[in-house]
């Protein structure tokens, strides 16, 4: 009888495209390689960006990555808040745009340690039951609030009451709750890094190959010399 191959193992990064689930591409990927696959933090399906996925036994560096801090892109549309925080949702309350002074003032309080109800359409599970679920059916519940941290806050452009922000915040922070904060909602969101790990070095999902994996070795060297602040501008 033949060796049983050694399945692939390493960790992928996986440049996510707007539509499917964090948990589609998941499944892409074990369906590519055969092997076993995790992940170290899901984006929403209309959101874009780096996904960092573990193959075989660098399932094991989960604890290691999912704790990373994250950098993202977003547009939010400060005409009006929606049900969800992002462009699925409906809209529940329209709003005047703020000025520039107004906007950089509520962009400055929300920097630092910051404390935000978690979106009505998160995972979070409310009494047993996932809270996007109950939000489904129309069930008002009192999201808990998350504290987390927001390293930067920057404005890339503003017009039309869109503005362009770039964020670089600690692991768990809600981007869609800080829009909601600022008096509006997420058009599109795009994770930029992981950590040390940037999108630029990314694929697609259907460019990747396990050759493409990179090494446990490699992704623990590379997170313990490098931090978000270190990755490209």
């Amino acid at each position: 009888m033949p060796p049983r191959a050694l399945e692939p193992a390493g960790v992928a990064l996986v440049d996510k495209p707007a539509g499917p689930s964090s948990f589609a591409i998941v499944a892409q990927i074990r369906r590519m390689t055969g092997a076993r696959t995790g992940h170290a933090g899901t984006l929403d399906p209309f959101a874009t960006g780096l996904l960092l996925l573990l193959s075989g036994r660098a399932t094991k560096l989960t604890p290691r990555l999912v704790g990373l801090d994250k950098r993202y892109l977003t547009e939010v549309d400060l005409h009006a808040r929606t049900s969800t925080g992002d462009p699925e949702g409906e809209i529940v309350e329209t709003l005047e745009p703020p000025g520039g002074a107004e906007l950089e003032r509520r962009l400055a309080s929300l920097r630092g340690e910051i404390e935000l109800p978690i979106p009505a359409a998160s995972a979070v599970k409310i009494g047993g039951e996932r809270a996007y679920a109950l939000a489904r059916r129309g069930v008002e519940v009192e999201m808990p609030l998350r504290r987390s941290t927001v390293h930067s806050l920057d404005l890339v452009s503003y017009a039309d009451g869109c503005a362009t922000l770039d964020l670089r915040v600690s692991s768990g922070t809600y981007v869609r709750a800080i829009a909601h904060a600022l008096g509006g909602h997420c058009v599109t969101l795009r994770r930029t890094a992981v950590g040390p790990f940037d999108i630029a070095d990314a694929v697609t999902p259907a460019a990747f190959d396990a050759a493409l994996l990179l090494s446990e070795a490699d992704v623990l060297a590379q997170v313990e010399a490098g931090t978000l602040g270190e990755a490209r501008p």
